[in-house]
C-alpha cells in the first residue's frame, strides 16, 4: 500500500488516497485516536470519482462513531481495465430493465459473478494492508453493495465481524446457497422502490442469509433515497457489534 495524498477534511477527519498495486482507494481516519481504531470497509458499486460525494459523506459519519472508513475501485470501474463481457452484460440488463422486462438469470450471472470473483480478492488484499497500519485495529464490518461482493466477503473473510449491506443489485441466484453460510449479524437496506433492483430478489436473499441476528430495514423510495436515519441506524448497528 502506497499513500499518494493527504487532506484534512475538517471535523477530525483525515482522508488519505492510496493505491495497492493498481487499485486505488480512499482511507478516512480521526485526526486525534489515541488508540487503534475498528475498521468499516465502504462498499459501492464502482466508481471512486463519481461515487465520492456519497462515500466521503458516510465515511465522516463512520468517523464521527470512532471508526476508520476505507473504500478501493472495482475491476473494471474508474479509471481501470474494462470488460467486454461485463460491458456488454451491463448493456443487456439495462436495456431489459428500460423494457419492463423480467431480467434473465443468465445475463445476472455474466454481469455479476466475474465481479465477485475479482473484487473479493482485492478486499481481501486491502484488509491485510490495512490491518498492517498503527492507527488501525479490528474488528472489522463491511457497510454497502454491490450486495453479491459482500455477501461473498462476508463468508470467506473472517475478519468481517458485522456487515450492513444494501440490497441495491442484483445476485445470482447460484449464490443463494453462499448466503446460508453468512452467519455474522447483518443490517440490510432496502429501498422499496428501486428502479434498478428486483424487490423480491432482495426480500429471498434476505430471507436465505443464515444470521441468526439480521434486520431488514426497508424504506419508500427510489435507489438514492435512502434517509439520513436509515445511515444512523447503521452506525448505531456498528456501535454494537464492533465495540
Amino acid at each position: 500500500m502506497q499513500f499518494i495524498s493527504e487532506q484534512r477534511l475538517g471535523d477530525g477527519v483525515l482522508e488519505r488516497e492510496f493505491t495497492l498495486g493498481e487499485i486505488p482507494g480512499i482511507l478516512w481516519t480521526p485526526e486525534s485516536a489515541s488508540a487503534p481504531t475498528p475498521l468499516i470497509l465502504v462498499g459501492h458499486p464502482g466508481g471512486l470519482h463519481k461515487m465520492y460525494p456519497r462515500l466521503v459523506g458516510r465515511a465522516r459519519h463512520a468517523v464521527a462513531e470512532g471508526f476508520a472508513a476505507a473504500t478501493i475501485e472495482l475491476p473494471g470501474s474508474g479509471d481501470r481495465p474494462r470488460s467486454d463481457t461485463a460491458e456488454q452484460a451491463n448493456a443487456d440488463l439495462h436495456r431489459a430493465i428500460a423494457a419492463r422486462k423480467p431480467v434473465d438469470d443468465e445475463i445476472v450471472e455474466r454481469l455479476v459473478l466475474p465481479l465477485v470473483e475479482k473484487a473479493v480478492p482485492e478486499w481481501r488484499a486491502a484488509l491485510d494492508a490495512l490491518l498492517a497500519l498503527p492507527e488501525i485495529d479490528g474488528p472489522v464490518g463491511y457497510s454497502g453493495g454491490v450486495i453479491a461482493i459482500g455477501t461473498r466477503l462476508v463468508v470467506v473473510e473472517p475478519r468481517i465481524s458485522a456487515a450492513v449491506l444494501f440490497a441495491g443489485s442484483y445476485v445470482p441466484r447460484i449464490m443463494f446457497e453462499e448466503a446460508r453460510q453468512v452467519t455474522i449479524p447483518l443490517h440490510v437496506l432496502l429501498q422499496w422502490d428501486d428502479e434498478g433492483n428486483d424487490r423480491q430478489l432482495a426480500l429471498d436473499l434476505f430471507d436465505a442469509f443464515g444470521s441468526e441476528e439480521k434486520t431488514l430495514h426497508a424504506n419508500m423510495g427510489g435507489h438514492t433515497g435512502v434517509p439520513q436515519f436509515a445511515g444512523e441506524a447503521g452506525n448505531r448497528f456498528f456501535a454494537r457489534h464492533l465495540k
